[in-house]
């Protein structure tokens, strides 16, 4: 009988569980999308490239949509138990609250070891793989992006023609650029002939020169300088749009154990030694606020209400903004080091987790959480005047 009770509850968590984190992941996609179409159409970028991206930054979303999905799914599936008195007959049958949230507490457990099994190893190595596969595209663009006798501005700030372009851009003849990247001192640089190198390290694009000069006029046109080279580097910069769509700091590539060597190494630099502290604690954080929710949520969610779904949805949304403000407030002063960073990354899972367990216990005892007076005077005048509103 127990079974058929626990699967009965954890179905009821599992569907809008699902639903919500499809809606969730779907709708921060969106963001990226729009930006991934545009490389499609304007830039030339290949379909199957688009998708991968998309596979690869999905991970970076999941790390945020499963505890916030586990939430609101717990609060409409109990809810609409309670709701319809079914966790009452469930309690008159001798069950208690403890037993009842079992099937939450597997589902918490579940959801917390696929977050940390994102957080850990899929986040790192999808973020390393996007980083890659932008590199790999701004490189074949570079190479086929480069027409004969026509101006190409793919580039930020540089502006290249060329008068002839081998077979397979292997090489560039007659090779004029305007870099405007330098404030105030635009410089033009011509070129007998140039290679388009690649390098895999620094992951940058390298033009090249050989065989040319450089020639540059101060912002007030009254200083020229010329200087002749017989090999020139240019570094081109990747396509704003292909950079922005992957561009992620370094520490979040690293698994926590490339994290833990790192601080070792880190050296005097006190402001990496606290980015890579803090990414590295975010890592057991995050996955921990599935627990966090979970505990809190199972209260929550046992009181009756008229709208299930919006109750469950408002309330779970609240209560997840609320803890990602607390966990943005606390890595900003972090960074700063006011705060160990230890500190600034566990209190919302600190503070979440002590009230789910006050409200958890209440709740198994079946008494009214503390309220002052005055506050819940105020919390009834406030009802009795939306009442006459509506």
């Amino acid at each position: 009988m127990a079974r058929i009770i626990n699967r009965y509850i954890f179905r009821e968590i599992a569907v809008p569980f699902g639903l919500t984190l499809f809606i969730l992941t779907f709708v921060l996609l969106m963001g990226k999308i729009v930006q991934l179409v545009s490389l499609m159409v304007n830039r030339g970028v290949g379909f199957l490239d688009v998708i991968l991206l998309i596979l690869y930054l999905i991970p970076s979303f999941l790390v945020y949509t499963i505890p916030v999905s586990l939430l609101v799914a717990i609060l409409i599936g109990l809810g609409r138990l309670s709701g319809d008195n079914e966790i009452t007959v469930l309690k008159s049958a001798g069950l208690s609250l403890y037993q009842l949230a079992v099937p939450a507490a597997v589902f918490a457990g579940l959801a917390f070891l696929f977050t940390a099994a994102v957080t850990f190893h899929l986040v790192p190595s999808g973020n390393s793989a996007a980083k890659h596969l932008v590199y790999q595209v701004a490189q074949q663009r570079a190479a086929m992006g480069i027409k004969e006798k026509v101006f190409v501005d793919d580039f930020r700030g540089i502006l290249i023609y060329a008068d002839r372009v081998a077979d397979k851009a292997e090489f560039l003849e007659g090779v004029i650029i305007s870099d405007n990247r330098i404030t105030g001192e635009p410089s033009t640089i011509i070129a007998s002939r140039a290679y388009l190198l690649a390098d895999p390290v620094r992951m940058v694009i390298i033009l090249r020169l050989y065989q040319g000069s450089t020639h540059t006029v101060d912002a007030s046109l009254q200083n020229y300088r010329k200087l002749d080279f017989q090999l020139y580097d240019v570094t081109l910069d990747l396509m704003p749009a292909l950079a922005s769509a992957a561009a992620q700091k370094s520490s979040t590539e690293m698994t926590a154990r490339e994290l833990i060597e790192r601080i070792r190494k880190a050296g005097a630099d006190p402001a990496a030694l606290r980015e890579l502290a803090i990414e590295l604690n975010k890592k057991m954080t995050i996955p921990v606020s599935c627990l966090c929710f979970g505990l809190l949520g199972v209260p929550l969610g046992i009181r009756a209400h008229r709208s299930v779904k919006s109750r469950g949805i408002t309330v779970g949304f609240l209560i997840a903004l609320a803890y990602y403000l607390i966990l943005m407030g606390g890595e900003a002063l972090a960074e700063l080091g006011r705060i160990h960073p230890a500190v600034g990354t566990w209190t919302p899972n600190v503070l979440f987790g002590a009230l789910g367990i006050v409200l958890f216990v209440l709740a198994a005892r079946e008494q009214p959480f503390p309220v002052p007076r005055r506050l819940k005077e105020t919390i009834r005048r406030w009802r009795e005047k939306r009442r006459r509103t509506e």
